[in-house]
C-alpha cells in the first residue's frame, strides 16, 4: 500500500483523495497528495521554442515551475482566463527526481475521497495509443470525473529547457541587499 491510500477500518476498502478541477464544463481530477498549491492566475515570462500549451514559466520560492495550460494540452478550445482561472502547482516524482509544474484550469471543484473499487479504467482506443494521462474514470453524483496521472501530464523532453534555466540559476551567485 502506498502512502496516498487510505483505508476504511470497517470496510477495508482503500481510497485515494482527489482534487477536481473544471476545464470546458468537465471535471477532471488529480490526487490531493500531488498537489503542493493552488494560485489565481498571473503571467508567467514566455520560454522560446516550447510547445503552444507551455504557457512559461513562474518564480515560485527560487524554483523555476513551468506553466501548462491543459485545456490547450487537450485539444479543448481556448478561453480567455478570468477570475476563476487558476493554476494548480503539482509536484510528481519523475525518474527519482522530484519535478514541479503548474497547471492552468477554468476552476478548482471539490476534493473527492474515492474508492478504488469504483475506478474505471479508461478505455483501450487500438494497440498504438500510447501512454495516456487518464488513469480512470469515476462516476460522482451522476457526473463522469476523469482521474488524470499527474507524472504522466509531465512532459520531459518538454522540460529540459526548464532544468536547465533552474541548473543555470543555481549557478548564479545571490545577490544580498545590505
Amino acid at each position: 500500500m502506498d502512502n496516498n491510500t487510505l483505508t476504511d477500518m470497517d470496510t477495508g476498502e482503500q481510497s485515494t483523495q482527489f482534487l477536481t478541477f473544471i476545464m470546458a464544463d468537465e471535471e477532471y481530477g488529480v490526487e490531493i497528495l500531488d498537489v503542493q498549491e493552488i494560485r489565481g492566475w498571473e503571467a508567467c515570462t514566455e520560454i522560446p521554442n516550447m510547445p503552444e500549451y507551455v504557457k512559461g514559466v513562474i518564480n515560485l520560492r527560487g524554483t523555476i515551475v513551468p506553466i501548462v495550460d491543459l485545456r490547450q494540452k487537450f485539444g479543448l478550445n481556448n478561453i480567455e482566463y478570468s477570475a476563476t482561472t487558476v493554476v494548480i502547482v503539482v509536484k510528481v516524482l519523475v525518474e527519482d527526481k522530484s519535478k514541479v509544474m503548474g497547471l492552468v484550469v477554468d476552476a478548482v471543484s471539490d476534493v473527492h475521497t474515492i474508492n478504488h473499487s469504483d475506478i474505471n479504467l479508461p478505455p483501450q482506443l487500438g494497440p498504438d495509443s500510447g501512454p495516456s494521462v487518464i488513469r480512470g474514470l469515476v462516476s460522482i453524483k451522476a457526473k463522469m470525473v476523469v482521474l488524470l496521472s499527474s507524472n504522466l501530464l509531465l512532459d520531459l523532453e518538454q522540460f529540459q529547457s526548464i532544468d536547465q534555466i533552474n541548473a543555470h540559476q543555481a549557478q548564479q551567485p545571490k545577490v544580498v541587499n545590505e
